[in-house]
């Protein structure tokens, strides 16, 4: 049985996360219509307001995702629900109408899959919106419901709209009733719904908060239902601590959503130039400012708790909708933002970019960080960050060592670093002034091109020079056949 590892098309992929209602109107209507009007689209998110974000929007912008080199998207949720991030489900087996509906779905993952493209799809399963079928019965019933035994209910009538729940739910959020996971009902219809999306040609799944569901039975079935489906399907958790115990080749999950090593980046690109208190107040929690030496150090112990499969098909991440947005977190410093997205292109792991830290948009927390992407204002885009990131993601996509090869740190020393992936040397410098290059020479002697920036690097009496690394640049060298 080849599930006891990670599909192996993961190693290659380069994610862009989309929260759907934000990244773009397509301008058909939904159906059944809204009666009112959208907020319009570059006003200030609210909590509860919907943009009109859909999916027929997504399928239209997938040349630009393709010529910016990114061949994998994770959407936000797309299912049935009353919440504009859709974490609140009422209908598990339809997307929402205001997204199009499982046509428009259908569209994209054509649409995606004629591009080489691959779409995982967010599944909540801990809890269901108070909208969903069962607990809609089980409000207007009490307990004469035959649903009764699908949420964790302490009394009737159920406090569903006033006052603390007197029922389980997510964080005691009230729009977020737990499900009953050992109920074999709602065992048995979770189930389902992780198969019938997968047959209905997703790639994988994103799984939110999964470590709220204890039964981790629950979740072996999961995997033989989603990989007997489709043995390629990705399954990622989202844990945010190092989780080696939830992954195969014991665990249920193919990965985890990385964010020790993002928290690694951000300490050692931000350093204390980062807005921690920002940071803090949001689920990525303490952030060090790591020198070098100290960043080189912790990425080794992060890969080491991984077998490396695993490691090349984590979910690397720096910023999500559940954190202030990457160039926020940066203070707005752009080169320190496009530093952080470029040292993640070049680290072990499937890289996953939250749509619009590509250009820079910013934002703090929840609504916040969750602003439309100002497709027609040109002049918001942050043109440094975006070809910056064209750029390193179009060399990841040329180069296997970037994507399969091993991680070997080669010289740490203050705010600069150098490792290598397999043939190719990879050098950051996380400092603001200009470093000229000067490392022991590699295993071969032969002198070394740079791939982003151009320059060569020379061994002469040990010591490989030549070049320099621009301020909160970064620069990959390969071997280079000839004389320099």
């Amino acid at each position: 049985m080849g599930w006891m590892k990670p599909p192996d098309w993961v190693a290659d992929a380069l994610f862009y996360q989309i929260f759907p209602d934000r990244f773009f109107r397509s301008g058909r209507p939904a159906h059944p219509r809204p009666s009112g009007p959208f907020e319009p689209w570059n006003a200030p998110p609210t909590a509860r307001g919907f943009k009109g974000g859909d999916l027929w929007g997504v399928a239209e912008k997938l040349d630009y995702l393709a010529e910016m080199g990114f061949n994998a998207i994770y959407l936000n949720p797309v299912f049935a629900s009353s919440a504009n991030h859709r974490y609140h489900t009422s209908d598990y087996l339809r997307v929402d109408p205001i997204l199009g509906g499982d046509k428009a779905l259908r569209n994209l993952l054509d649409e995606a899959h004629a591009r080489g493209m691959r779409v995982i799809l967010d599944g909540v399963f801990n809890h269901s919106g108070r909208g969903f079928f069962a607990f809609n019965h089980l409000l207007e019933n009490g307990p004469a419901s035959p649903y009764r035994d699908w949420y964790y209910v302490k009394g009737f009538p159920l406090r569903a709209y006033g006052g603390k729940p007197n029922y389980q739910a997510w964080w005691d959020n009230p729009e977020l009733p737990k499900l009953r996971i050992e109920t074999p009902e709602v065992r048995a219809y979770l189930l389902d719904v992780a198969e019938h999306w997968i047959r209905f040609g997703a790639d994988g799944w994103r799984l939110d908060v999964p470590e709220e569901i204890a039964d981790m039975t629950f979740w072996t079935e999961f995997r033989e239902r989603v990989k007997g489906a489709n043995p390629e399907a990705y399954l990622v958790g989202e844990i945010w601590r190092e989780a080696p115990d939830w992954v195969v080749p014991e665990g249920p999950f193919d990965a985890v959503m990385n964010y020790p090593l993002g928290r690694a980046v951000l300490g050692f690109v931000g350093g204390e130039a980062f807005d921690r208190e920002l940071a803090a107040r949001s689920g990525l929690g303490r952030i060090e400012a790591l020198d070098a030496a100290a960043w080189s150090e912790r990425l080794t112990a992060v890969l080491a708790r991984y077998p490396d499969e695993v490691n090349l098909s984590q979910l690397n991440l720096l910023a999500s909708h559940d954190t202030p947005r990457l160039i926020s977190m940066m203070r707005e410093d752009s080169g320190r933002a496009a530093l952080a997205l470029e040292l993640l292109f070049m680290l072990p792991g499937a890289p996953n970019l939250y749509y619009g830290d590509e250009i820079g948009l910013s934002g703090g927390h929840d609504p916040d960080n969750r602003r439309a992407l100002p497709w027609d204002r040109p002049e918001r885009w942050n043109r440094e960050v975006l070809e910056r990131v064209r750029a390193v993601a179009r060399l990841r996509r040329r180069r296997q060592a970037l994507r399969r090869g091993g991680f070997e740190p080669v010289w740490a020393e203050g705010r600069r670093v150098a490792f290598q992936r397999d043939e190719l040397l990879v050098t950051a410098n996380a400092d603001g002034n200009a470093w000229n290059l000067e490392l022991p020479c590699p295993g071969s002697h032969a002198p070394f091109q740079g791939l982003l920036r151009g320059g060569y690097l020379a061994c002469h009496g040990g010591r490989l020079a030549g070049a320099e690394v621009a301020g909160l640049g970064i620069e990959v060298w390969a071997p280079h056949e000839g004389r320099v």
